[in-house]
């Protein structure tokens, strides 16, 4: 039961598939708005709905054209704070920018609290201490249950297998997994060949042998294939690679699909239609319970602490899309 039936769902161009999974998932119908460009390129976006005093979630992902897709979030926000909404929360599955620079986050994070928003929904954010970017409350959501769940259900003899980091950076993501597994983890250290950035990288195995490769995020490739080549090299019998943000934007698919790799498992924080049809090995997981149900404890003043244990690893039966 909503308090005063008063959330109001709007959705951006950049991820509609997942908007209508969450509304779907909440009984609650999206706020018709119309954004779209005009012949110069000027963002333009119309509320065809009141929003007057209402609690207001945008849905919007930093993915595929990120510069007009936060232009969009911001007209969207400032638009509902005009319209005297009562509160403004920006759902972003997947936040931009910060992939290669995470200080331009906080330029992001002040357009966003100027723009009106006051709150924001993400997920596994590239580093956690962009959270501390804001003035607003920012609620990190990790998508580490789900992985565990799909590890659980989905990954035969799991119980032998080891969790391994492609780098140092994700060490504390996969000892926290392997604990929560009761399984061992690796950890693959990369070693540049000469002081030139266009060296040669290789990789050693600085742990045991691995099963299960879990990064935060995949764009080009580059790590994924280095580690999955070491790891096959040092007699892994079967590979599973688990990433939170299957970006894939200047991957080459192609070179993708002859990795010795069982399964490439991504969320759907951003589209991943096109790259099913292009890569046959991935799979993705639908977040839409985890973010439809932050949306709902949010707007009823309930803790969300729920979403980091059991509840979120019991949407295992209905995750594959």
């Amino acid at each position: 039961m909503y308090h005063g039936n008063s959330i109001r769902l709007l959705a951006g161009n950049s991820h509609p598939e997942l908007a209508h999974a969450v509304a779907e998932r909440l009984g609650v119908p999206l706020t018709p708005c119309m954004p779209k460009k005009f012949s110069n390129g000027e963002i333009n976006v119309k509320i065809s709905e009141s929003v007057r005093e209402e609690d207001v979630f945008i849905i919007q992902s930093g993915c595929s054209d990120v510069n007009d897709n936060l232009m969009e979030l911001l007209i969207l926000i400032s638009a509902c704070k005009t319209a005297s909404a009562r509160r403004i929360t920006a759902v972003i599955p997947c936040f931009p920018t910060e992939s290669r620079a995470p200080i331009t986050a906080k330029l992001v994070a002040n357009m966003l609290v100027s723009a009106g928003c006051d709150h924001v929904i993400t997920m596994d954010l590239h580093a956690s201490q962009i959270q501390g970017f804001f003035d607003i409350p920012v609620d990190n959501l990790f998508s580490e249950p789900l992985m565990i769940s799909y590890i659980k259900r989905h990954i035969d003899g799991w119980q032998s297998g080891i969790v391994v980091s492609p780098d140092a950076g994700g060490a504390k993501r996969v000892t926290a997994m392997a604990d929560k597994l009761g399984i061992e983890f690796a950890l693959i250290h990369r070693k540049r060949d000469g002081k030139s950035q266009n060296a040669p990288e290789r990789m050693e195995l600085l742990v045991g042998d691995v099963a299960i490769l879990v990064d935060d995020m995949i764009d080009t490739g580059h790590t994924l294939t280095l580690a999955a080549r070491t790891l096959h090299e040092k007699g892994a019998k079967t590979i599973y690679v688990l990433i939170s943000h299957g970006l894939l934007a200047e991957a080459h698919m192609a070179s993708l699909n002859s990795l010795p790799i069982e399964q490439l498992v991504v969320t759907n924080t951003v589209p991943q239609n096109e790259h099913k049809e292009q890569f046959s090995k991935l799979i993705a997981l639908d977040i839409s319970s985890t973010i439809a149900e932050s949306i709902r404890r949010t707007h009823n003043g309930e803790s969300i602490s729920l979403l980091f244990g059991e509840w979120a690893e019991g949407r295992g039966l209905d995750m594959i899309i």
